[in-house]
């Protein structure tokens, strides 16, 4: 492969990310997608290249902010910020070239084919090795009514629709009609058919209660306590509202050291319940949690996140190197986090119960569903880290696709933003922007009836695709014998 042909897809798939937010720009990404679909290739291994490279301009734009984290402390550890966006997009990019690779080998030159590998590639990256669903090509119709369809197959369904429009566009080049208006037709319907209802009624005030902490900041004991001051501040001001909510580790001490902390915020919430974040150890263990503080001070509830942040939380191999220097990002204990107990939810006074998630846990759409179903989710989260890049705003996106996929409201409060009151169909109904800090009072929208997704997550359309596949393939092999 020449110098130019090898730029080709690079370019193919860094124009594809630009439909993830906060760009928007879905047709984009159909466009390239058809295009990269399309492209033939000679030989397997070929087939492989094809996908890699097109991976690594994805995933370059789209997982830009990766750099970010390590830019916190640069002269600490901005050597490694280039290196991390290289592996991520090269890492993530060779789940694309396995899937080319593996469609070349199944049906050579079937667009069909590339388009089904891929989303088995795209559901695999979303499992594997603790799982990285980040922007998923799915991700592009968040913003659209399209995007209604994930209450009934969740992400992966969009992933799927994407690649079904993709494919479509490919055959219309090669003006086979029939082949490319059945799913196109199937998409317009979709989103039409599912277009949000208006919200109906009106639920309890919340108080979102956003600090707007720099992670350069954050943990420095002087300017901790003036983000302290903020948030009481906040707290206490106006009209008593009937819940609040402060961001993940929005108190700077262990739990077992903040008894003064919270009984000042107690005070400052004049009886409402607060829910916030600390780290809290236990014996040897940290954790990284969530609480319900009630009036006194009191600790009501407490939830220890569960899914914990590879390379941020914990090490892989933690042991061997942090010898040598190496530990998470986010362990601002000295020590790396422990996992909690998993999915769970927390009955919260005048509020009734509510499924917690702490950051990275509302990037899992398979993992948020519980026995009991809750009357809202609430997601606290610190992203300073990400800087001022993408990443938080495709954050917040994802928020809002998982109140589609469960039919919930979610209360989502950020350190620095965006926090915001997000309905059961995805829309925000209240926001404080990047970067400020402030709170804003919102009625807590009404839960929609129990999705078919919440009752049966990924499986069924998962297992529906994955026979068409097998089908079609034979279909394909027995007509070209």
């Amino acid at each position: 492969m020449t110098k130019l042909r090898a730029l080709a897809p690079v370019v193919l798939g860094a124009l594809a990310a630009t439909g993830q937010a906060p760009w928007g720009l879905w047709p984009v990404t159909l466009i390239t997608l058809a295009i990269w679909i399309a492209l033939p290739a000679a030989t397997a291994r070929a087939a492989a290249g094809l996908g890699w490279l097109f991976g690594i301009g994805y995933f370059g734009v789209s997982l830009h902010w990766i750099i970010w984290p390590f830019l916190v402390e640069p002269d600490v550890t901005g050597w490694m910020a280039p290196f991390a966006l290289i592996f991520m997009a090269g890492g993530a990019g060779a789940f694309w070239g396995v899937a080319r690779w593996g469609a070349y080998r199944l049906v050579p030159q079937s667009t069909v084919v590339v388009a089904a590998c891929l989303l088995a590639a795209e559901v695999t990256r979303s499992y594997l090795l603790t799982g990285f669903p980040w922007a998923l090509l799915g991700h592009i119709w968040i913003a659209t009514p399209i995007a209604q369809v994930a209450a009934i197959g969740g992400p992966h369904v969009l992933t799927g629709i994407s690649l079904a429009l993709a494919v479509a566009l490919a055959a219309l080049a090669r003006k086979r009609w029939s082949a490319a208006l059945a799913p196109a037709l199937a998409a317009v319907a979709w989103g039409v058919l599912t277009l949000p209802a208006a919200s109906q009624g009106d639920g309890p005030r919340v108080r979102l209660v956003q600090p707007n902490a720099k992670q350069i900041e954050k943990w420095d004991p002087e300017h901790a306590q003036t983000f302290y001051n903020r948030m009481i501040g906040y707290t206490g001001q106006g009209g008593r509202p009937d819940l609040i909510v402060w961001p993940e580790t929005a108190i700077s001490y262990l739990l077992e050291y903040a008894g003064p902390e919270l009984d000042q915020a107690s005070d400052a919430a004049r009886g409402a319940p607060i829910v916030l974040g600390i780290n809290r150890r236990v014996g040897a263990r940290y954790y990284n949690a969530l609480l319900t503080v009630e009036q006194g001070g009191i600790v009501s509830n407490v939830y220890d996140k569960a899914h914990i942040v590879p390379f941020g939380e914990f090490i892989p191999g933690g042991e061997i190197l942090r010898k040598i220097g190496i530990d998470g990002f986010a362990a601002s204990t000295g020590g790396a986090f422990t996992a909690g107990d998993g999915p769970q939810t927390l009955d919260i006074a005048g509020i009734g119960l509510a499924r917690p998630l702490i950051c990275y846990e509302g990037i899992f759409a398979e993992e948020i569903a519980t026995p009991l179903r809750p009357r809202l989710m609430i997601l606290i989260t610190n992203d300073a880290w990400f800087g001022p890049s993408a990443g938080p705003l495709q954050h917040l996106a994802q928020a809002r696709l998982r109140a589609i996929e469960q039919g919930l409201p979610m209360v989502r409060v950020a350190n620095t933003g965006v926090s915001a009151m997000i309905d059961a169909k995805g829309r925000i109904t209240a926001q404080i922007g990047m970067n400020e800090a402030g709170f804003v009072d919102a009625a807590l929208p009404l839960a929609a009836p129990a999705t078919i997704y919440s009752r049966y997550g990924d499986w069924r359309f998962l297992a529906a695709a994955f026979f068409t596949l097998l089908g079609y393939v034979a279909l394909r092999r027995r007509n070209t014998n």
